[in-house]
């Protein structure tokens, strides 16, 4: 009975139950070096694939590619939660993300150049807010210090 209770108590449906902020991604490798993944609340799927420079074919996203694109959706999705708070448009805002592996081994990202162009003109306030959430989403937040991450921002 305590062998159930605990795993119970680990359980995902329980986790959540409890108000913990949870996604299941389910992942199969196909072969090839090419992957696909379920997004578990959706069901929609992705697929991967690992790029030239390391053994693939570069069909899809390779999995670092899919750091930057976390990057760049992340700070516009934050962006779009605090516009939407404060009554303003950021419709047709971009980001632009640019990825940089390291030339030496261990072979990991060194660097994620991002550019978010807003093309509103926006108060010196709005924008400095909208500047400090993007700084604060939640994978920036989550990636290694020792990544390089500039970050521009053009307005108007």
């Amino acid at each position: 009975m305590e062998t159930v209770e605990r795993d119970l108590a680990h359980s995902p449906l329980h986790r959540l139950l409890q108000g913990e902020t949870m996604v299941v991604i389910q992942l199969e490798y196909q072969g090839e070096l090419h992957c696909i993944a379920v997004h578990g609340p959706s069901g929609v799927e992705l697929s991967t694939d690992a790029p030239k420079d390391n053994q693939g074919r570069g069909e899809s996203f390779s999995p670092t590619d899919l750091v930057a694109t976390a990057l760049g959706s992340c700070m516009l999705t934050v962006m779009g939660i605090l516009a939407r708070t404060l009554k303003i448009d950021i419709g047709g805002a971009t980001a632009t993300v640019e990825k940089e592996m390291t030339a030496v081994a261990p072979r990991r990202i060194q660097r994620l150049a991002v550019k978010i162009r807003v093309p509103h003109a926006l108060s010196a306030e709005d924008r400095e807010k909208l500047e400090r959430a993007a700084h604060t989403c939640p994978v920036h937040k989550s990636l290694h210090p020792e990544i390089q991450i500039p970050i521009e921002f053009v307005w108007g």
